[in-house]
């Protein structure tokens, strides 16, 4: 029987799993023994001399629960496969991609976020910020508009504008119903007699 197509209990490991223990502990590998001849007892003991305080009982109890915390390893090792397996092919009938968790986890994560201490915080502190500085650049900007007005106000400007507009006059002309006469547009003078 196949363990992967079997249903299996996650309160017994090994409920549904063909578990074969035909085989003696002798077969199975353990890191550090060198050779185990039947019975349990080291083929040689002087290429592997036991830890000191250690006695050969010992060592053979630590050698047998070696073993079967290994076979249990294995045994939870095939559980929890075929767990992934069903809990993939479930998320497959039920059309969830890796993409759709991805997005489905940062949506989550972003709510988290945005439901946390810290970003109220970091969001208030910003918001302030935005109101202590809009509030600044408006007084920046009403204290230039009214420096314009009396700079605008004063005699040295007022000399200025005046040179100015003489300046324009001489350069364009005088003006007619308004509209400005170009300096291109010259009336023939006695200088210049027509021919």
């Amino acid at each position: 029987m196949d363990p992967a197509s079997q249903d299996i209990n996650l309160n017994s490991p090994n409920k549904g799993l063909v578990v074969d223990h035909s085989d003696s502990l002798s077969d199975v590998p353990v890191e550090g023994v060198v050779g185990v001849v039947e019975g349990g007892a080291m083929a040689n003991p002087a290429a592997n001399p036991l830890p000191p305080g250690l006695t050969e009982e010992e060592a053979e109890e630590l050698r047998t629960e070696l073993t079967k915390v290994e076979e249990e390893i294995n045994t939870l090792r095939q559980v929890l496969s075929a767990k992934e397996r069903h809990a993939a092919e479930l998320k497959r009938k039920l059309g969830l991609s890796p993409l759709n968790e991805l997005r489905q986890n940062f949506t989550k994560g972003w709510q988290d976020v945005q439901t946390s201490n810290a970003y109220k915080k970091t969001q208030e502190t910003l918001s302030q910020a935005g109101q202590k500085t809009s509030a600044a650049l408006t007084t920046v900007g009403t204290v230039l508009s009214k420096r314009l007005g009396d700079m605008r106000n004063s005699a040295t400007f007022k000399s200025f504008e005046d040179r100015m507009g003489n300046l324009k006059y001489k350069v364009v002309g005088p003006r007619d119903n308004g509209e400005a006469v170009s300096p291109t547009d010259t009336t023939p003078t006695q200088e210049n007699p027509s021919f």
